[in-house]
């Protein structure tokens, strides 16, 4: 997945781009931008915050720039061909100027929030929002489309195994999507979709609540440093660790772990140090 941001702009003179990529944009204010294959001939959209638009690959294109904010978001074939299930070499999505698509923003939106934030969660969040993506864009956008099968059944009890030991082996990496289907031999958006009917959750999910388990025993060891922790259990900052962990336990690591020592305490001293005797 290829990100630029583009910040508003004042009025710029045409620029002749030719795209080798698939690129999605979604508009983040409201603004206008000028698309023609010709010079001559351009034509102008207005939009506004959450507005999309495809563009074509290996086609030059006059784009005029005005202040419009937005995000452009090139999705590699490697996703397209796998959320097609290899039905195509090659997955052409058709050009489309302007248009809304509520499931594709929010994937967006997602992405710009995660952008902002620096990418705190790592390329296995990045690859499972692209493979969403591409999923939408196949079923909806492609020029010619394949239906995505419907799988019965899920992922076995072996391969679930195999894939909850890698996570473990690999807890402090940074984990993407590409590596967990492989290691059970499938394909991204096959394995995806698979993993999540076994799970409920996604891959992301998955390694984000093994992680905080692992934090919550790290944490219950009290010479570890709660900065330790979150670099073990795989988190690139103290910040991104405390945020998810308090998502998941509704506490902070500090107050977790001072809860669990205070229970401890608790425990060791009877029943008349419970009510405070």
């Amino acid at each position: 997945m290829k990100l630029v941001l583009f910040p508003p702009e004042s009025v710029t003179e045409p620029r002749h781009w030719v795209r080798h990529d698939q690129a999605f944009a979604m508009m983040l204010g409201p603004g206008s931008i000028e698309w023609s294959s010709r010079r001559s001939a351009m034509e102008k959209f207005d939009y506004v915050a959450g507005d999309s638009a495809l563009c074509g690959r290996h086609v030059g294109e006059w784009v005029g720039l005005m202040p419009t904010p937005h995000l452009q978001i090139g999705i590699s074939d490697a996703a397209l061909t796998a959320a097609s299930d290899g039905a195509n070499s090659e997955v052409e999505l058709r050009p489309q100027r302007k248009f809304k698509d509520h499931r594709l923003g929010g994937l967006v939106a997602a992405v710009h929030t995660e952008m902002a934030a620096g990418f705190p969660s790592g390329r296995l969040f990045l690859d499972s929002v692209e493979q969403a993506m591409a999923v939408a864009l196949v079923k909806d956008h492609a020029v010619r489309q394949h239906p995505v099968p419907a799988y019965r059944g899920g992922l076995g009890a072996a391969r679930l195994r195999k894939i909850e030991e890698l996570v473990h082996a690999k807890m402090e990496d940074d984990l993407s999507l590409a590596e967990m289907a492989q290691s059970v031999g499938l394909s991204t958006a096959h394995f995806a979709r698979m993993f999540r009917k076994s799970t409920g959750e996604t891959p992301h999910q998955f390694v984000l609540r093994l992680r905080v388990e692992r934090a919550k025993a790290m944490l219950r060891a009290s010479d570890a440093r709660v900065f330790d922790v979150a670099l073990a259990c795989g988190f690139k900052t103290p910040q991104h660790f405390a945020q998810v962990f308090r998502d998941a336990c509704r506490v902070s690591p500090t107050e977790y772990r001072q809860d669990f020592l205070g229970s401890e305490v608790t425990c060791a001293s009877g029943p008349a140090s419970k009510i405070g005797l």
